[in-house]
């Protein structure tokens, strides 16, 4: 196995792994479509009209449904190169070549993403676009509900401000009276109010961006601590062993590991409750024994994590607050 593989876990993907336990002889979702053979006839969508065509041409149109409403809003990506129509529905996409093995899709608060081995035509992507139309267009519309409820709840980064922090509100305090780093009190000593405090030397007019440096500055500390708490209880519990943490803000991944054990993690994971961190902790510790998605990989987490579905759907359906 190659020693830079490594395994993701995303954001806004809920369909590489199942939600729940699975039986024997089912069959589970992914969010890549089956690898495609490499063979003299390429692999053709079933009643499609121009495919030559759709191969050759920079901006393909396909059709998988037209039983849906034709005044269905489009979904853009701002990078998009290519764009489709899906049950009536018009999706513009980024397309590109990547050193893979299979046809990828990503759906995050862009829109869609679909990354394609150098061998394979677009009259390929275009049939896998296909199979995959419903899981597309299911994803970008919980995006699209995902990102809407994020700018409503868009971080505000002035006196008296909340930011979850482990699920809980933490309330900012702007005090130029305050030396050295920023402050954490929890709430039974904060003065005035039920929430933890954060305690800034900045004055109450400072500019929204200091406060957002400055607070994005002391979460990345404790997350790096308590990231790396985790990673140690966990890999203890599993017989593996991390040597490497490093945090990222990438925006459609929670976490990923390599083989050599190192271990990324998204420092927003810190806004959530313990037991959810703990749960994206564990899934990329249990990729140092079980290096895909399979179901002896969900047994793998569910022995540290036994309520992993139930902190999967929980960061599924929250995403987090908004950073402008």
């Amino acid at each position: 196995m190659h020693p830079l593989l490594r395994y993701t876990l995303d954001l806004f993907e809920d369909a590489l792994t199942p939600p729940a336990p699975v039986q024997a002889g089912e069959r589970t979702p992914d969010a890549k479509v089956p690898r495609l053979p490499r063979i003299s006839k390429p692999f053709r969508a079933p009643a499609q009209e121009n495919s030559a065509q759709a191969a050759t041409s920079n901006v393909a149109t396909v059709g998988l449904d037209r039983t849906a409403s034709a005044a269905s809003k489009p979904y853009h990506h701002p990078k998009a190169n290519r764009k489709m129509q899906l049950k009536q529905v018009e999706v513009a996409y980024l397309y590109q070549k990547a050193r893979r093995r299979t046809i990828g899709f990503s759906v995050g608060a862009d829109g869609l993403v679909v990354r394609a081995p150098q061998w394979v035509s677009l009259a390929d992507v275009d049939a896998a676009l296909q199979v995959k139309g419903d899981w597309i267009l299911r994803k970008l519309a919980v995006s699209q509900e995902r990102e809407l409820r994020q700018q409503q709840g868009a971080l505000q980064w002035t006196h008296g401000s909340l930011v979850p922090y482990l699920g809980e509100p933490l309330q900012l305090v702007l005090d130029p009276t305050h030396s050295g780093a920023a402050q954490w009190l929890p709430a039974a000593d904060a003065p005035s109010t039920s929430a933890a405090q954060l305690r800034i030397g900045l004055s109450q007019t400072a500019d929204p961006s200091q406060v957002r440096d400055a607070v994005q500055a002391w979460l990345m500390r404790q997350a790096r601590t308590l990231f790396a708490q985790s990673l140690d209880r966990y890999a203890a519990q599993l017989g593996v062993q991390w040597t490497k943490l490093t945090l990222t803000s990438a925006g459609t991944r929670w976490g990923s590991a390599r083989v050599d054990g190192a271990i990324r993690l998204n420092w927003r994971l810190i806004h959530f409750r313990q037991p959810i961190i703990d749960y994206v902790v564990a899934h990329e510790l249990s990729h140092l024994r079980v290096m895909d998605h399979s179901p002896r990989f969900w047994d793998t987490v569910r022995s540290v994590v036994p309520d992993y579905a139930a902190m999967r759907k929980a960061l599924r359906e929250d995403g987090g607050p908004r950073w402008d």
